[in-house]
């Protein structure tokens, strides 16, 4: 496999894999973030966790719901964005993102952002587009088939589409991507607000 070099790879550089659900796929049309969460890395290694649901009031569409399988009753009694995203704003602090479709999550992440006043100026890689490019030969390249690919196969009580488990595969895809590889742990230490 070939190894991909980035400009982000100095180890200094504190790197966070991170995803997104959301009530719908648009963010022009007003589609809201309900759940993030983030890996951080350093050095190759996994040093902290961040996830949380997201109460935004706004309804979830039936295509969003298929996918990530949230349903209203488990955002009740949840944080709202304004204590989320300054949490996850702080988690992240001048890391490098690195999403699976980073278009869509750094859209959405930046739309939360922005309605609080926050301004979101870190630099983003994304696996999906690398994936294209490490591995033509795919039928596709969902997050599943690219892991597959990498990594082998997805570990027992991986729940496609939530987003914890999402950014563990996408923190997994890229370590094996820049060859700095080491076991996953999608469990130990999740930091929930």
């Amino acid at each position: 496999m070939k190894i991909m070099r980035s400009k982000y790879l100095h180890p200094q550089n504190m790197i966070v894999a991170f995803d997104v659900e959301t009530t719908g796929l648009s963010v022009e049309r007003g589609d809201r973030v309900v759940e993030i969460a983030g890996v951080k890395l350093m050095h190759g290694r996994r040093i902290g966790y961040f996830n949380s649901l997201v109460s935004t009031g706004r309804r979830i569409s039936r295509a969003a719901g298929k996918i990530h399988g949230i349903i209203p009753e488990m955002l009740e009694g949840m944080p709202g964005p304004d204590v989320v995203f300054p949490s996850f704003f702080d988690f992240i602090g001048r890391a490098l993102l690195v999403a699976h479709n980073a278009r869509f999550d750094i859209a959405f992440l930046r739309h939360e952002f922005r309605r609080l006043g926050f301004g979101l100026s870190n630099p983003h890689e994304c696996t999906l587009r690398m994936s294209r490019r490490i591995c033509p030969e795919l039928p596709d390249h969902s997050l599943s088939t690219v892991y597959r690919r990498l990594c082998g196969e997805i570990p027992l009580g991986i729940q496609p589409h939530r987003a914890l488990y999402d950014a563990c595969l996408t923190a997994e895809i890229w370590l094996r991507m820049t060859g700095r590889h080491e076991a996953c742990s999608h469990e130990k230490g999740v930091r929930k607000i």
